[in-house]
């Protein structure tokens, strides 16, 4: 009785994961322009992305595994969008006493995403998540965001964010960034979603108005 119990919960841990993190922000100025600095962070993932708001412009996004560095932070890069005019791999952050913090709820979905494939005509296609090109979302505290990279040559393919719900199979979405297309910026989409395992099934329309039921596949670490 007591390894069938084991057993059990074993099983509910691995189909069930849970991710502690934390949302943050600061600004600063450039050019005579405030520039928001939005910071997602699990145990060991840290993402930053710079965005203004009047008018609505993606300014860059960087991220990767960190560890802690005296009073700062040391990230390993997967991925830097400015990285054809910086080659940056690595930063070192030490400027966390001007965080604020602005978690909003913990919700369902919390933690990495990969993506895995796409339904179509009710068969699953999925693709390799340990290829170096992948498509990542994070989910942290009622922020969303989504990076297309690839980690080996750091070619970025885009990225977009803001804040979501997950509620009762329903997920919503809404912009406040969006590399490709600075105007989706206060948009919101609205989808079904439902969790199998350790996969999620996102299914709805894309911001282009496109029909698609994607596959997300927890990302650990």
């Amino acid at each position: 009785m007591k390894n069938q119990f084991l057993f059990f919960l074993m099983a509910f841990l691995l189909i069930s994961p849970t991710v502690s993190g934390q949302a943050f922000s600061f600004t600063t100025s450039e050019n005579g322009q405030s520039l928001e600095h939005r910071i997602l962070m699990d145990e060991s993932y840290f993402v930053e992305t710079q965005f203004t708001t009047d008018p609505n412009n993606f300014v860059k996004t960087i991220g990767g595994f960190y560890k802690k560095r005296g009073n700062g932070l040391r990230v390993s890069l997967e991925f830097n969008s400015n990285f054809s005019k910086d080659s940056l791999k690595f930063v070192v952050i030490d400027n966390l006493d001007q965080w604020k913090k602005n978690s909003l709820d913990t919700l369902p979905l919390q933690g990495k995403w990969l993506m895995a494939g796409r339904v179509k005509e009710n068969q699953e296609r999925r693709r390799d998540t340990s290829l170096p090109r992948k498509t990542m979302k994070i989910l942290i505290d009622g922020f969303f965001q989504w990076i297309a990279f690839n980690s080996a040559t750091f070619s970025f393919h885009g990225s977009g964010g803001g804040r979501y719900n997950a509620e009762n199979g329903t997920y919503t979405e809404t912009i406040d960034f969006f590399a490709r297309d600075n105007n989706k910026a206060g948009i919101s989409l609205e989808f079904e979603y439902t969790q199998k395992g350790l996969d999620w099934h996102h299914k709805g329309f894309s911001s282009k108005g496109d029909p698609l039921h994607e596959i997300w596949t927890f990302r650990n670490p």
